[in-house]
């Protein structure tokens, strides 16, 4: 776990910073997954009323008060304790919200399923072969995964087909440090063979990418479905047979890979 223990130390260091600055950022009135006012916001999530939801490095936690004030039950999990901080700061009772410091996985083993599991950003700073099996695991049959994931970074380094980190350059916001961390930037084909390899089906791919011609960041926000499992004819409940329609890039021309702050 060396290269995600080296994260969380990064945004502990982000969190204590910000702590320390007494930064109040102003509560969300657009929900963006990497590149504020570009791609798709909430509307991608659809109905949260009633929900059990999990957002995973949830960080100041406004993205899981916005849904939570939409009728959702949020759980809201980050492993970094000055992330946390930042967020009982902030929503010390909030009705719906429930915030907790810890590992990820660790949270997944112990939680009850969840029927929507998200990620604005987050995911790629974890290991898929540690993450995906319990994440899986925990949730609800039809349930649905969304994640947005660095495609391509400002130098304009696209993603990995090889299941491995790489180093990234993260400048966290209101700091003027680069902080190097480990990131697994992969391609589309290769996050959906993730998928679809622990029962889920992929929906859609979404090219979130940077207006700024002379910036090459680029997302990709990911959709996915957990299979509901139907009788075999032996008796014994499989996933639904996968099609073989693949999850097609809407953009497909753009180059991928990197890393950018947002506020957290």
């Amino acid at each position: 776990m060396t290269n995600e223990s080296d994260t969380v130390e990064t945004w502990n260091v982000y969190g204590a910073h910000q702590l320390a600055r007494r930064v109040e950022l102003p509560e969300l009135d657009r929900w963006d997954w990497g590149i504020p006012d570009i791609g798709p916001g909430i509307e991608a999530l659809g109905d949260v009323d009633g929900l059990r939801v999990l957002d995973l490095g949830s960080g100041l936690g406004r993205h899981a008060a916005y849904l939570a004030a939409r009728g959702a039950d949020v759980t809201a999990v980050d492993a970094s304790p000055a992330q946390h901080q930042r967020a009982l700061t902030r929503y010390p009772d909030s009705p719906g919200l429930h915030l907790v410091c810890a590992d990820a996985v660790a949270h997944l083993r112990d939680a009850d399923p969840y029927d929507l599991i998200y990620s604005v950003g987050s995911m790629p700073y974890l290991d898929p072969d540690r993450l995906l099996p319990v994440l899986a695991n925990n949730l609800a049959p039809g349930g649905r995964l969304l994640f947005s994931a660095l495609h391509t970074n400002s130098d304009g380094t696209g993603p990995s087909a090889e299941l491995m980190p790489r180093p990234e350059i993260l400048r966290l916001p209101g700091t003027t440090e680069d902080h190097r961390v480990n990131m697994w930037v992969l391609t589309p084909q290769l996050w959906e063979d993730l998928l679809v390899q622990h029962g889920l089906r992929m929906e859609a791919v979404t090219a979130i990418d940077s207006p700024k011609p002379d910036n090459h960041v680029s997302y990709r926000l990911y959709a996915a479905r957990h299979l509901q499992r139907v009788p075999s004819p032996g008796g014994h409940a499989g996933p639904v047979p996968r099609t073989d329609d693949r999850a097609v890039d809407r953009k497909p021309t753009a180059v991928p890979g990197g890393a950018t702050p947002w506020p957290r």
